[in-house]
This record gives structure tokens, C-alpha cells and sequence, in this order.
């Protein structure tokens, strides 16, 4: 009789084990982050170069970088970098200003803020960010317009 109850104990248990790994491969695995969907920090600095020289070279916005020195424009590339990789769901933290302090007294306008924007997509596009994530990425830092312009 006890072996009985040893065996039963034992299919019992096995019987267990199959339905909990059954059920965890049903699951899935989490999709990966934005941020990983971006290259990770190697991707986003990339896109960051990108999209720094872009805007060097629009004639749109481009009189607000004339005359960066490079300690500045690795600074705005470091500060970029960390935003976006912050707000993509990576391991890095922007430390930088708020938007509102760092823009104030600026007067970006909405041609500008569009023209940011489209150097942005550009940048993305030319490292082949697909368009989901592009459109997520402009998603989390599109609430940021309303503490750029006009400031």
C-alpha cells in the first residue's frame, strides 16, 4: 500500500510539472522593449548623429546650432541620447533640464518643432526603424511640444 501511494504521489507531481510548463509556454515570451527595438544605446547614438547633423543642416533650425563648440554639441548628444533611451524603456537616465528650463525664453516656434520632428523620422528611417516603432518613439516624446514652443 505504500508503494501505491509513492507512485500516486509521484504522477501526481509529474502531472503538475507538465501542466505548469504547458502553461508557461503558452504564455509567450514579453516582446522586446523600444528600446532593445532600437539597436539599445549603440542603435540610439547612431540615430542621435543622425539626427544632430540633420539639424545642423536644415535651413530651418539650423541658425540655432551655428557656432556650438564640441564640448556642446556632445553634451546635447549625450543629453539626447539619454532621453530617448530613458523614455524607450532602457537603462539610462536623462539627468538633463526639464524642456521647459532648457527652451525658455527660446521661442521655438511650430515650424521648427515640425522641422525637429521630420529630422528625427529622418534619422530613423535612415537606420531602418521600423514605422511601429517609430511612431512609439514619437508618441513618448511628442507631449514634450507644449513645453518647447512658444517658450
Amino acid at each position: 500500500m505504500r508503494r501505491t501511494r509513492t507512485v500516486g504521489g509521484r504522477v501526481a507531481l509529474l502531472l503538475l510539472l507538465v501542466m505548469g510548463v504547458g502553461a508557461c509556454a503558452t504564455m509567450g515570451e514579453q516582446p522586446p522593449s523600444l528600446y532593445k527595438r532600437l539597436g539599445g544605446r549603440d542603435g540610439i547614438a547612431l540615430v542621435v548623429d543622425d539626427f544632430v547633423a540633420n539639424m545642423v543642416a536644415d535651413p530651418r533650425v539650423n541658425a540655432r546650432f551655428q557656432g556650438m563648440q564640441p564640448p556642446a554639441v556632445f553634451r546635447l548628444k549625450s543629453n539626447l541620447s539619454d532621453q530617448i533611451c530613458d523614455a524607450a524603456g532602457g537603462p539610462c537616465s536623462y539627468l538633463g533640464r526639464d524642456m521647459k528650463t532648457t527652451h525658455k525664453g527660446m521661442n521655438v516656434t511650430e515650424v521648427e518643432w515640425n522641422a525637429t520632428v521630420e529630422n528625427l523620422t529622418k534619422a530613423l528611417d535612415k537606420h531602418g526603424v521600423g514605422a511601429r516603432e517609430k511612431s512609439e518613439l514619437i508618441g513618448l516624446l511628442g507631449p514634450m511640444k507644449g513645453a518647447i514652443v512658444g517658450q
